[in-house]
């Protein structure tokens, strides 16, 4: 039985959705692989949300359009700030624990942020917490069903969307899903990049997907790069939360020296894109391929009180973070770009919705405030819901066209190294064009379907929006850096636009 609604991707933004969905009709959520298995897990640093006293939501506004360098939607920004408090509260009613002090809840600071705004869950594992109580309050619901290691690999058109094509690992086969309405919430695109903090899913699938289909695609060539990720030989890219710093946590290079002072007025908590360059700049210039994060001056017991989870997994490397600095370089991180949507997540296409990472409101702009994404994802998931409700009623479309397959030629590591290499931290426009020129001759080849396949196609395509819309977009701003055009410039304080059929433009 198909359902009414569609909901591709288990992490916050999708559970949410499939919340509000529920009392509307019956909504199939479907996870690429377990339903634990998303950007949102990750995420440690914790949610931002002007609760204080001693904060507003105007102040949390002004600080994410400053970190957006000029690109931010004010609108987006406004929804995002003023909903918040309220999607907090509403979290803590369906069972989130976030970290207390003597009762009150207690907030934390981050880098570029102006107040102690950032709520934590068990110390560092505040993505879990909230994904874990999302899915426990959705599972409680009727009309809401789950299906785990289903990777959505096309969209079924008829009119608009019509359902989506789902791969069935255990059948080894796809099968269509045909659905009133389809909520693509499939996170990330860092796995596009040799060295990401991300989880193996994040391939980019959902803006690749969209953009196969006919959606637009905006502001794709702004992707954060995480400037402290562990840089340990045979170690994932594991992400060291932004908390380290804000607790006093020290960069340093290799010789020792404080380096930050040298790059920025707030030093470690200077804006992600700023501290990443600064890492890059300063790994060059000392020919090293890595700085330290210096811990070693804060209590023992307090970082294992406050980050568990990093001080166990560093432990687990050989890394004592209170004896030992602990060896990091940037890391692909965020997608401020994606799916364009308007505030209740509408694609540009009937019927096709996108919320959290893999859609592009415009309320990160050129560069996302840090913690401000698991925010994202409970606010616009909640709303691209509600909106969805408008579909039920109208006729369910059982029918509709998929794409064929065709495998690209070429790996998934020849795809990552390539956007690693040409549209990393520092771009210019030589680069950008190699990476096209790469990337752009492909010959898809007939070849039996398979999962690494349909992720290798994914990244290909991806990895040349990325490149094209950088080497479109001809000045510095955010995380979108170019050595050949070093500033900003007033004619591009627009979003980047573009399309299947259509040429890349800025509106």
């Amino acid at each position: 039985m198909d359902p009414d609604f569609l909901v591709i991707g288990a992490g916050v933004a999708g559970m949410r959705a499939a919340i509000e969905l529920a009392e509307a009709g019956t909504v199939l959520v479907v996870a690429k692989e377990s339903l634990r298995e998303s950007s949102s897990e990750y995420a440690q640093g914790g949610i931002a949300v002007a609760l204080s006293d001693d904060d507003k939501v105007e102040l949390h506004e002004q600080d994410t359009l400053y970190a957006g360098d000029g690109l931010c939607d004010r609108a987006a920004v406004r929804t995002l700030v003023e909903e918040g408090p309220l999607a907090i509260q509403q979290l803590i009613d369906w069972g989130a624990e976030f970290d207390r002090d003597a009762g009150q809840l207690a907030f934390t600071r981050e880098a570029a942020h102006s107040r102690n705004r950032i709520l934590h869950a068990h110390g560092d594992s505040t993505g879990r917490e909230i994904a874990t109580t999302l899915a426990r309050h959705a599972a409680s619901l009727t009309n809401v069903t789950f299906r785990s290691y289903a990777a959505t690999t096309g969209l079924l058109l008829d009119d608009g969307v019509s359902g989506a094509v789902l791969y069935d690992a255990g059948a080894g086969r796809n099968i269509p899903v045909y659905a009133r309405a389809v909520l693509l919430a499939t996170g990330g695109l860092g796995r596009v990049f040799l060295n990401t903090t991300n989880p193996d899913v994040a391939t980019g699938d959902g803006v690749a997907m969209a953009y196969r289909a006919g959606a637009e695609i905006s502001d794709v060539e702004f992707v954060q790069f995480h400037p402290t990720a562990l840089y340990v030989e045979g170690a994932p890219r594991f992400l060291l939360s932004e908390a380290l710093r804000g607790e006093g946590g020290i960069l340093r290079n290799m010789a020792g020296e404080r380096f930050m002072d040298r790059y920025h007025s707030l030093q470690e908590l200077a804006p992600r894109d700023v501290v990443a360059r600064a890492i890059v700049t300063e790994m060059a210039r000392t020919g090293t391929s890595h700085v330290l994060l210096d811990l070693t001056h804060l209590d023992s017991g307090f970082l294992r009180r406050r980050f568990p989870r990093i001080f166990d997994t560093c432990l687990h490397y050989g890394i004592d973070i209170s004896c030992d600095p602990v060896p990091v370089r940037p890391a692909a991180h965020y997608a401020m770009g994606g799916i364009r949507t308007d505030l209740e997540g509408r694609a540009s296409l009937a019927r096709l919705f996108a919320a959290g990472e893999v859609a592009a409101t415009g309320v990160h702009g050129a560069n996302r405030l840090a913690s401000n994404s698991l925010l994202e994802g409970v606010v616009f998931g909640a709303r691209a819901g509600r909106a969805m409700r408008e579909w039920v009623g109208r006729p369910h479309a059982r029918r509709g066209a998929g794409e064929p397959f065709a495998a690209p030629a070429g790996s998934a590591l020849e795809f990552r190294r390539i956007a690693w290499d040409q549209c990393g931290i520092v771009r210019c426009g030589d680069g950008l064009r190699r990476a096209i020129q790469l990337l752009e001759p492909d010959t898809p080849r007939p070849a039996e379907f398979t999962l690494e396949r349909a992720e290798a196609r994914n990244i290909r395509e991806v990895a040349l929006l990325i490149a094209r819309c950088g080497l479109a977009r001809e000045e510095s701003r955010g995380a979108h850096f170019r050595t050949d055009f070093p500033v900003k410039r007033a004619e591009f304080e627009k979003h980047s636009l573009i399309g299947k059929d259509a040429e890349i433009h800025f509106v």
